[in-house]
């Protein structure tokens, strides 16, 4: 009676957790995708876009280790 009751009772709930499953992984996929396009995105606006001067970026980055600014070369 508890094997009858056993198969009758467990593949439902294998099928929840089957389905929670592929719902986790369908918005794992769908978030990477979203972060891919929007790299590419911003990559083609930074190359679209003339004069677009990333020094400022740079010089965060090492702070006090390139002079020519100041000295003129």
């Amino acid at each position: 009676m508890r094997a009858l009751l056993l198969l009758i009772l467990l593949p439902p709930s294998i099928s929840g957790c089957l389905a929670a499953a592929a719902v986790g992984a369908a918005g794992t996929v769908v978030g990477a995708t979203i972060g891919a396009a929007g790299t590419v995105v911003g990559a083609t606006i930074d190359a679209a876009i003339p004069g677009d001067n990333d020094r400022d970026d740079d010089d965060e980055d090492d702070e006090g280790s390139d002079d020519r600014s100041l000295n003129g070369s």
